[in-house]
């Protein structure tokens, strides 16, 4: 959002903002797509950049529609990234100076670590058993036919 609002001058940036916005709160993938579909329309009209931006990320910015809604919320907020950084940083403070690189990667693990016990089998998991067993359930359905591989003989010979 922020590369976005950069193209913008800023008396425009809390409008666009709100209308880039709207994508996401749609109920469902096929409503979520229609929208970005509008937004980016919209956008053409007003902040043709901005709209081209959108269209060249479109793929990245509605990935979270491939998952379970339950996802959604998790997928597109940046808050637990920033509160384990938020840690390491912390942690780092405290030591101050470290004797070399390794030891300094060995914190950070550590408190990566921590971090995926907790969100994994602690008692506030960031993502539910209800909603983890609905992941699995789309991941083992039963894919498309897949086409044959064409072989080339010059790239099997090498």
């Amino acid at each position: 959002m922020r590369n976005v609002l950069s193209t913008v001058p800023k008396g425009s940036q809390e409008m666009v903002a709100s209308i880039i916005r709207t994508a996401f709160a749609q109920p469902d993938a096929g409503h979520v797509n229609t929208q970005f579909d509008e937004v980016t329309r919209m956008l053409h009209k007003s902040h043709p950049k901005v709209a081209a931006m959108l269209g060249d990320a479109r793929d990245d910015v509605l990935a979270f529609a491939g998952f379970p809604a339950r996802h959604w919320r998790q997928i597109w907020s940046t808050n637990p990234m920033e509160r384990v950084n938020k840690e390491i940083k912390r942690r780092t403070d405290v030591v101050g100076v470290f004797p070399n690189p390794a030891a300094l990667l060995r914190l950070a693990g550590a408190v990566l670590v921590e971090q995926h016990d907790e969100w994994e089998a602690g008692d506030r998991r960031y993502l539910s058993e209800a909603s983890m067993a609905e992941l699995k359930a789309m991941n083992t359905a039963p894919a498309e036919p897949v086409e044959e591989a064409i072989l080339l003989p010059e790239l099997t010979a090498a």
